[in-house]
């Protein structure tokens, strides 16, 4: 039969919010209620009978809890088929009684883990039990219903209320996949725990990402498009409209690349399709956004905007003057909100603090390929002069700020700056050459007199063809990892136009 009632339910929850309402539907139908330790006395405080799993086993919970449900009377109960004449037979033989509804909430091991807790605790965490009754309940959606999350119960509840007490095939088989989704996230991220810093002989790349977001659309409107993760851990969305796609993926790189200026003086950048076209610091945040926007205004326009210091009423009267899609800071004044607020589709984020994945995914081909997050940021101690001149204390200022956003920039690329203002950057090219004609023209159109800048290069100089470039444009100290076998031509270009180069030794190529 298609058609099931519920005469029995087996209930073992960690969290008891949300589930008296369905407790109460239970017991309006007169269901057999079945349950141990936290959730018995939960139910019993809701006024329900309850019979103890223990009474119904004949044996008592043993090693502190973790062993109360696994017993044949309890999955018997869920996994015989009501369909088959000989588990109808045993199941009598051995007092066995159906059980047609199965509740779990599992232990939080996620959140376990997030919280910082000790090894112990977070093993403690690992539900045996419970993930165990989830997977046979599913497994025999033929003839049970399961219930795997508390987000579930006021659904289940009207369910039930609607359907006088039973549930259809594919009621049944549709809470029994999204337990099978819950029991597949749970399992990959106790992987990922245990096997942290350890090798395991053929173990397959696993990766589990929940809650899923549908969006608008993906990158252009005839692609469908979903967002996997909980971005309320990162962010408060406290104006706007929905986060689109491409929304999604400038605000990565802002946030990333502000990731690089969470100390010191107040930052702002702006980026449009994951790159930067103006990133300034300043003694005040309003001083900071002016300039990062004279860097290039033209593309500012429609797009993301990152500071790392809380938005004041100054700022926010400058910000309002530009349409732009988003804007994450990690405060906003009161007087301020109101001001930003008065675009209707404008988003505001309120960014949290986060840490944020060591791995980073790609699909590729038929395959996915997976990398360290770039987490290498050089300073002025990494720099190694190369040439007969060494960058002054204001250029090797110029120098780190413009390597950080260099860092952030798709390959190839050239950033010119001075100390704490972005002048202009080629971005994407195939030739670095091209990267630099593209910076300096690019410079040059909004204005900016590029004599006494510097240059920072996300990889080595084939040539000294860019030096060349750079010094007769009026660059003066040069920032770049190093490591081509004509290292030495571009250094001995650099000195004889009186230009200072460092290595890094550390190459920072963004796709």
């Amino acid at each position: 039969m298609s058609s099931r009632p519920v005469r029995a339910a087996l209930l073992s929850v960690y969290h008891k919010d949300r589930l008296a309402p369905l407790v109460q539907v239970l017991r309006q139908h007169n269901v057999t209620l079945y349950s141990t330790g936290g959730t018995q006395k939960f139910l019993e405080e809701e006024g329900a009978a309850v019979t103890a799993v223990e009474d119904l086993t004949g044996f008592p919970e043993v090693f502190g809890g973790r062993v109360k449900t696994l017993h044949p009377k309890v999955f018997g109960g869920i996994l015989h088929r009501r369909h088959e004449a000989g588990d109808l037979a045993q199941a009598e033989q051995h007092g066995i009684p159906p059980i047609d509804l199965v509740v779990v909430d599992l232990y939080p091991f996620e959140e376990t883990v997030a919280s910082g807790a000790d090894e112990q605790d977070v093993i403690e965490k690992i539900d045996i039990g419970g993930i165990s009754l989830l997977r046979a309940a599913a497994k025999n959606f033929r003839d049970v219903l399961v219930v795997s999350s508390r987000d579930q119960y006021e659904a289940v509840a009207e369910l039930l209320t609607a359907k006088n007490g039973a549930t259809d095939l594919e009621d049944r088989r549709h809470y029994a996949a999204a337990a099978f989704a819950t029991t597949s996230h749970y399992d990959t991220e106790i992987f990922k725990y245990v096997s942290q810093d350890t090798a395991v002989a053929g173990a397959a790349l696993r990766l589990s990402a929940q809650p899923a977001t549908p969006l608008r659309y993906g990158e252009n409107p005839h692609q469908a498009g979903t967002f996997y993760g909980d971005l309320s851990a990162l962010f408060e969305q406290l104006h706007g409209k929905q986060l689109s796609y491409n929304n999604l993926v400038d605000v990565d790189a802002a946030v990333a690349l502000m990731a690089e200026f969470t100390d010191g003086a107040p930052a702002c950048a702006i980026l449009k399709h994951t790159n930067a076209c103006g990133v300034a610091q300043a003694a005040t945040l309003r001083e900071a956004y002016v300039n990062a926007l004279s860097c290039d205004p033209t593309s500012a326009f429609g797009g993301v905007i990152v500071v790392n210091k809380e938005v004041d009423a100054a700022t926010a009267a400058e910000l309002n003057q530009l349409f732009f899609e988003v804007l994450i800071a990690p405060g906003y004044a009161a007087e301020a909100l109101p001001v930003l607020q008065s675009k209707k589709n404008r988003i505001l984020l309120l960014q949290k603090p986060v840490e944020f994945p060591k791995k980073q995914v790609k699909t590729l081909l038929n395959g996915i390929i997976q990398q360290d997050a770039d987490r290498q940021t050089e300073t002025a101690a990494d720099f190694r002069t190369v040439t007969q001149s060494a960058p002054t204390a204001e250029e090797t200022d110029a120098l780190v700020f413009a390597a950080k956003i260099c860092k952030h920039t798709k390959s190839n690329t050239i950033v010119l700056a001075r100390a704490g203002q972005l002048l202009a950057s080629g971005v994407g090219q195939t030739s670095r050459v091209d990267a630099l004609r593209q910076a300096i023209e690019k410079a040059g159109s909004f204005g900016f007199d590029l004599h006494g800048a510097v240059m920072a290069s996300d990889a080595f100089f084939p040539f000294p063809d860019c030096v060349e470039i750079a010094g007769g444009a009026g660059i003066r100290a040069v920032v770049q990892p190093g490591g081509s076998i004509k290292d030495a031509d571009s250094i001995r270009a650099c000195d004889e136009l009186g230009m200072a180069m460092v290595l890094t030794g550390v190459r920072h190529f963004k796709h």
